[in-house]
């Protein structure tokens, strides 16, 4: 029985990827995206309203890439760009325009940044589909590590970051 599972497990994951294997990044995801963002932090839960902006612009290799924030009516648009650094091997560069560069990686479809900014660590997971995206951050404060590890000749200490804020949207994409 725990074989068949498997397999059907390992048939289902082949079909999702096969959805999104013949489409390019980025051509293929250009458009503005809409839905809500849920935040849940330690303070409870809020959503808002949210845009995903993706597209080309007039520079070889420079996306236009927007997040859109909306709350009470009032548009809180953060203008960044995305930037070609090494495509054969998936990198990016999430420019801010402001000095700020984050390295973003893209895998299967998805965009990875991690980074640490004041004190906190953030991880930012934005995952294309045809017609949609997820779009994911998880925020960690650095001074509330846990420690662990083994002891003897090979020890190795772990330090690990508790989640305290996620946002995470599934936004449509707009025809």
């Amino acid at each position: 029985m725990k074989k068949i599972l498997i397999i059907l497990l390992t048939l289902a994951c082949f079909s999702l990827s096969a959805q999104t294997d013949s489409l390019q990044f980025p051509q293929d995801f250009y458009g503005i995206y809409k839905g809500d963002l849920h935040i849940t932090n330690t303070r409870g839960k809020q959503t808002i309203q949210m845009e995903f902006h993706l597209n080309p612009t007039d520079s070889i290799g420079k996306y236009q890439y927007m997040l859109v924030y909306i709350m009470d009516g009032n548009r809180q648009e953060r203008h960044y760009n995305l930037l070609e650094k090494d495509v054969t091997k998936g990198e990016y560069v999430v420019d801010e325009n402001n000095g700020i560069l984050i390295d973003a990686k893209l895998i299967d479809n998805t965009i990875f940044s991690m980074f640490e900014v004041q004190g906190n660590i953030l991880t930012t997971t934005e995952r294309f589909y045809k017609d949609s995206m997820d779009f994911e951050i998880t925020f960690a404060n650095k001074a509330e590590q846990t420690k662990s590890g083994t002891a003897g000749e090979d020890a190795t200490e772990v330090i690990s970051y508790p989640i305290s804020v996620l946002q995470k949207a599934y936004l449509k994409k707009q025809n």
